[in-house]
């Protein structure tokens, strides 16, 4: 009997899918477990596989179209069953058991007509990510021209974001230009793209995530009574700490001043458990488990991978998983279990020289801490002014849950920490 393809809720908070490409086209044999499509998220972009085998037929949905969880979007019919049978529904699991696709696809203006959903494949067959296709397409690009980086020469988008940092100019077509280096425009966490399309303004769709955003946000700020505690910290001892330690460690998992932060945060909640918490409707739920949040700017957003036990590991653990969690984020490969869960959060803006800001809470979290650039500044000490190195944090605290006092004492803990880093070890 046939079995329909349902818009699967792919992560805890998915409420619609943008189809962002097809795997199997009308007409394909598959299998159970066979990727379908890959479907942007709220957060990722995941694979959508088969539950059943058969033969795809009835494709509904467009490549670049967005639905709603539960939308049928095709159907799997076995080997000589009649296309207008009625379909069996499949399996829907609460949440699908799903693995990471790869990079996040390019926003698509309009959606794409019907026929492109079965498009046959190029015959060039060029080595290259879905994201690096879709990138070279959008800006001109043959990628027959590049070498690429990765795993078997392979083009990924790194290579694309090369060539892309060259001189500045118009983007060319496909054709070998010798006299001209093109340029790859990019989209990036702080601007949507170049000005140049002649209009009065550009209307760019809302990707999944940054639809997302805009709803945790909205449910943030507002209902959530934030208030903000700020503290100086001398990040001296912590320096010379991880300047002594990196280079025992050499290239191999650098240890950052955020890794630092995140240890020293995570050693303060086991002692502040008011501040480990969750605000739920009719009660506050005290974690007596520890796992930070690390906010990630993505291309179109920002996503909060989370460091579990982060009391626990050491700050070799914490910067090796980190920088990997760091990566498959910007990479739109996290699974759903790898951004869910936190009980606390760490945003660190300190690598774009931001000295000190306010963050913005992630519910149902009671508190958020906000890290600024570590800088010398010029500091009085026994009469003398002295230039230390020194560092700013702010704590944005749900004041339903942790009172001022409670809040200064965890940011004292903190800080205490950070500037005699021996105080991690008792």
């Amino acid at each position: 009997m046939a079995t329909t393809v349902f818009m699967e809720a792919l992560s805890p908070t998915m409420e619609e899918g943008r189809l962002v490409k097809w795997h199997k086209h009308e007409g394909d044999a598959v299998k159970v477990g066979d990727t379908l499509a890959e479907v942007e998220t709220d957060k990722a972009i995941m694979d959508l596989q088969a539950r059943a085998d058969g033969m795809l037929r009835q494709v509904s949905v467009a490549e670049g179209q967005t639905v709603p969880v539960g939308k049928e979007i095709a159907v799997i019919v076995a080997p000589g069953e009649t296309v207008g049978a009625t379909p069996a529904p499949a399996t829907r699991p609460a949440h699908a058991s799903v693995s990471g696709s790869g990079e996040r696809g390019a926003v698509s203006s309009a959606p794409v007509p019907a026929a492109a959903a079965v498009a046959p494949a190029d015959p060039a067959r060029v080595k290259a990510s879905p994201l690096a296709k879709r990138m070279a397409k959008e800006a001109g690009v043959d990628l027959q021209l590049l070498q690429g980086s990765g795993p078997g020469g392979r083009v990924v988008k790194q290579d694309l974001e090369t060539l892309g940092r060259g001189e500045r100019g118009e983007v060319r077509s496909a054709a070998p230009q010798p006299t001209v280096r093109r340029e790859v425009l990019l989209p990036s966490p702080v601007s949507p793209g170049p000005v140049g399309s002649g209009a009065a303004y550009d209307d760019v769709p809302l990707t999944q995530i940054r639809k997302t955003i805009a709803k945790r946000l909205a449910a943030s700020l507002g209902p959530v009574p934030h208030y903000f505690l700020t503290t100086e910290v001398d990040m001296e001892r912590a320096a010379e700490a991880r300047e002594a330690l990196n280079r025992d460690l050499g290239d191999e998992g650098r240890v950052s001043f955020n890794d630092i932060v995140v240890k020293a945060a995570a050693l303060a909640l086991t002692r502040h458990r008011a501040c480990n918490a969750w605000f739920q409707d009719d009660h506050i739920r005290y974690w007596n488990e520890v796992h930070v949040g690390v906010a990630v700017a993505v291309e179109d957003g920002l996503i909060t991978p989370v460091i579990r036990h982060a009391d626990r590991k050491s700050l070799r653990e914490i910067s090796l998983e980190t920088h990997d969690l760091a990566q498959r984020a910007r990479n739109r490969r996290l699974r759903p279990e790898e951004y869910t869960g936190s009980t606390f959060s760490v945003s660190n803006l300190g690598m774009f020289d931001i000295d000190q800001f306010t963050a913005v809470i992630n519910p149902p979290e009671a508190a958020i801490l906000a890290v600024g650039s570590v800088a010398q500044k010029p500091v009085v000490a026994d009469g003398a002014i002295l230039a230390r190195r020194r560092m700013r944090l702010t704590l944005s605290c749900d004041h339903r849950v942790i009172d001022g006092a409670t809040g200064a004492v965890f940011l004292k803990t903190v800080k205490q920490m950070l500037e005699n880093p021996l105080a991690m070890l008792l």
